[in-house]
């Protein structure tokens, strides 16, 4: 049987090894931290306090496990002591402001953070002799979006709409910048960026993100409204990027040539409309959920067809996406179901992680 996942991730070489994971409180951060700390690296993270409450990082109790560093990376001084004392071998950046709509709410703080905090991170990388492999995430909406039905490529012009993809595009030209100028030498740590198209899973409860909507509606027993159901998306598991992160960090740290900009994204059955992924979430919920189309009034702008083109990520690294999209909301939901009955999310963590490495 052919082998399917993440061929080239090995978990192993993360043992020992100094980690530095900036956004370590939030969404994605959190699973990141949580497989890091099962592999036995050593973790530090750097963020701010976690940006909702309930939060996956308070309910995995991550805390407890790792050093953990409360600071904004608009804190160049605050970050240089941290880099100084963690002397990180790998550094991911994840710390963002990283929804739409808050974009339009907060522009300045949004270009503030997206960018000036990339700026930030790599001056600390750059006095830091101890980094060997950078991965700089940013997201699938960096691209100057066409609304074309085919997907993406990392060559494709950068120039997003909206002031949270605008700033992500200036993430990746910053990086490109840093790269060109101070990291080019033989010595010098690997750079990768990595691209990633919409995530779901357990913990997920931001704010005007389309699952954590439908958990909250459902939770209080409501109708699931979706102000734009026909927007097409590649939506994936969070274990899809945060595994295919780690494996870019490990294989550039080993060969500086596979250090590059990668998109990571869902097989073109996993691109999928709102409405359909509501739907469903919805027939894996069960008891009785619903959802109802609800058009909005001088709504913010949004693109309608968003998908990426994988090749890169997949000839370099061998790299296949594990959970299709039906099996990701499946995970979702039951993450999200032993949430409401108050199992212990630590453990559920770890056995929907397990299960995701066992299908690699």
């Amino acid at each position: 049987m052919e082998s399917v996942g993440i061929s080239m991730l090995n978990l192993d070489w993360y043992k020992g090894r100094r980690v530095l994971v900036t956004g370590h409180t939030g969404f994605k951060g959190s699973w990141m931290c949580r497989l890091l700390k099962k592999a036995g690296a050593e973790v530090t993270g750097y963020a701010l306090d976690a940006p909702t409450d309930p939060s996956l990082f308070a309910l995995s109790s991550l805390a407890e496990d790792m050093h953990d560093v409360r600071g904004d990376v608009r804190d160049l001084e605050r970050m240089q002591n941290v880099f100084q004392q963690a002397r990180p071998e790998v550094v991911i950046h994840l710390a963002a402001q990283p929804i739409v709509r808050e974009s339009y709410r907060e522009p300045r703080l949004t270009y503030e953070t997206n960018v000036m905090g990339t700026v930030n991170l790599f001056e600390c990388v750059r006095h830091t002799p101890s980094v060997r492999s950078v991965v700089n995430v940013t997201t699938d909406k960096v691209y100057l979006n066409r609304e074309w039905p085919w997907g993406y490529r990392e060559d494709e012009m950068l120039d997003g709409f909206d002031p949270y993809s605008n700033s992500k595009s200036c993430s990746e030209l910053v990086t490109h910048s840093y790269v060109s100028s101070f990291f080019s030498t033989a010595d010098a740590p690997a750079v990768s960026t990595a691209r990633a198209g919409n995530v779901i899973g357990g913990g997920d409860f931001a704010m005007d993100r389309i699952i954590p909507d439908c958990v909250r509606a459902v939770t209080r027993g409501e109708t699931i409204r979706i102000r734009n159901p026909y927007s097409t998306r590649p939506y994936q598991h969070v274990l899809e990027p945060v595994c295919a992160y780690l494996m870019i960090a490990q294989c550039q740290a080993e060969d500086k040539g596979k250090a590059g900009w990668y998109n990571v994204g869902p097989d073109d059955a996993s691109c999928v409309t709102t409405g359909d992924l509501v739907s469903m979430f919805v027939q894996a919920w069960g008891e009785g959920a619903c959802w109802e189309n609800v058009s909005e009034v001088n709504a913010p702008h949004e693109a309608h067809f968003l998908k990426l083109d994988c090749s890169k990520i997949k000839t370099v690294f061998s790299w296949k996406p594990v959970w299709g999209i039906e099996e990701a909301v499946g995970k979702t939901v039951e993450w999200t179901k032993a949430w409401v009955n108050h199992r212990n999310i630590a453990d559920e963590t770890d056995r929907e992680i397990d299960a995701y490495l066992q299908e690699m």
